[in-house]
């Protein structure tokens, strides 16, 4: 019923919890879940969550702020995006939000990083997991100039403004909220989502970080997806069946994926 779009399955505080994740899932209705890739070192890793389970899929790319690690090429990536159960190239994007002493200036190696990554996922055919903080007009310009248009993806666990929120609209993107609709401080995210159409919004946990109220400050997992989707409902004056049902068909939708399979009569 339920999909998270983006979540850290294999990092620590998750990745040898996998059964009891799973479980938990199934019991609050979360059928789906997309395991995202933030480093080569660790894309195998990634994969192999997403290859052993039927419920699970999984993209390839490299997370602006990972630094000290294997610099991808478009012919890399464009390979490991190949691979089964791939259906996205990132997360990818920009990030100025911890410049310390460095300028904007200092984070070309950033940009060009996402350049490769736009390169890739239109030379492969498949849509763009985007982060962005605090870099949203570089980000808008660099998917524009790159033509990223041409496969479009989602602005996952967005925070930005609303006139970054339209843009991204109108370049053909979703935009995914998280847990942090849910604080308390968040009354301008929550005013973006208004404007956001329910056709396309997903919805995310970014696990194991940003668990929503009432879990906020614990490792967060999938199945916690459904208060983002319980506080998506409230702000859009909606039944949390209509944004469960709208947000899965968004996400087969950006993903090319058939829908859930329903569960067998007296099945699990």
């Amino acid at each position: 019923m339920f999909v998270d779009s983006h979540c850290h399955l294999n990092f620590p505080e998750l990745r040898g919890r996998i059964p009891a994740v799973r479980e938990a899932m199934a019991a609050a209705g979360v059928d789906r879940a997309l395991v995202i890739c933030t480093t080569i070192e660790e894309f195998d890793e990634v994969q192999a969550l997403a290859a052993a389970h039927d419920d699970f899929w999984c993209t390839v790319g490299v997370h602006p702020d990972s630094e000290g690690v294997v610099e991808p090429d478009c012919e890399l990536l464009v390979s490991l995006g190949r691979r089964p159960r791939v259906v996205a190239v990132g997360e990818t994007g920009l990030d100025y939000y911890r410049l310390g002493d460095r300028s904007v200036a200092d984070m070309a190696w950033q940009r060009d990083r996402f350049r490769v990554h736009i390169r890739a996922a239109r030379r492969l055919g498949k849509p763009l997991v985007v982060h962005t903080r605090s870099a949203g007009d570089d980000t808008l310009a660099l998917l524009r100039e790159e033509g990223a248009d041409a496969v479009g993806g989602v602005f996952h666990c967005f925070t930005e403004s609303a006139d970054v929120a339209r843009a991204a609209l109108d370049l053909g993107f979703f935009v995914s909220f998280s847990g942090i609709l849910t604080f308390r401080n968040a009354a301008d995210l929550r005013e973006v989502a208004r404007l956001v159409p329910l056709d396309r919004c997903l919805i995310e946990t970014d696990s194991p970080y940003l668990a929503p109220v009432p879990h906020r400050g614990k490792v967060n997992e999938p199945a916690r997806v459904v208060h983002v989707a319980a506080c998506l409902a409230e702000v859009k004056g909606l039944p949390v069946a209509e944004v469960a049902r709208a947000t899965s068909a968004n996400f087969e939708r950006l993903f090319a994926l058939p829908p859930a399979a329903s569960p067998s009569p007296g099945g699990s």
